[in-house]
């Protein structure tokens, strides 16, 4: 049985094009599509093999000192690293912060370019989705709203794709 692809959104800052997996903290960092420049919310579909290539050649975004040497070799990591990952809180459906946190994945030069020539297989507009689950919420009618949010299943990575960003 073939495994869907991945459906994060995308969003540019720093001049890194970051991969947000979580549906809820995309909606918390555009602001359920109403901040300004965010209007539009794209649902981005990467090839699983484009995911893991960028997560193999990740650097973590801040330097851990179990992982790390010291701060200098994390620079240098991090430097040559064309994928950073950061671990933020996950949301709820009000946007709260949540116990545990959910991976943002940057992308630059290579896997920059990966990403934007071979990796998409598919995009769609979910901005009705968030702006229909987003007045649900704010109806108070939370079972409703949570009916509606997409899938998001833990990732299967194997732990060698992981070790190294687990902060």
């Amino acid at each position: 049985m073939r495994t869907p692809p991945l459906r994060p959104a995308k969003v540019c800052e720093r001049g890194l094009t970051w991969i947000k997996p979580s549906f809820l903290w995309m909606m918390y960092r555009c602001g359920w599509g109403t901040k300004e420049g965010q209007e539009t919310v794209l649902a981005v579909d990467i090839s699983r093999e484009g995911f893991e290539w960028a997560l193999r050649h990740a650097c973590l975004s801040h330097y851990v000192p179990a992982l790390h040497p010291d701060q200098a070799a994390w620079k240098r990591e991090l430097a040559r690293s064309p994928a950073r990952v950061q671990w933020d809180p996950e949301r709820d459906l009000h946007l709260n912060p949540l116990p545990h946190r959910s991976l943002q994945l940057g992308l630059a030069g290579e896997a920059a370019a990966r990403y934007a020539d071979e990796w998409i297989v598919g995009i769609e507009d979910v901005t009705p989705l968030a702006t229909e689950i987003h007045a649900l919420v704010r109806a108070g009618e939370r079972e409703r709203a949570s009916a509606l949010l997409p899938v998001e299943p833990p990732y299967p990575a194997a732990d060698e794709v992981l070790a190294h960003v687990r902060a």
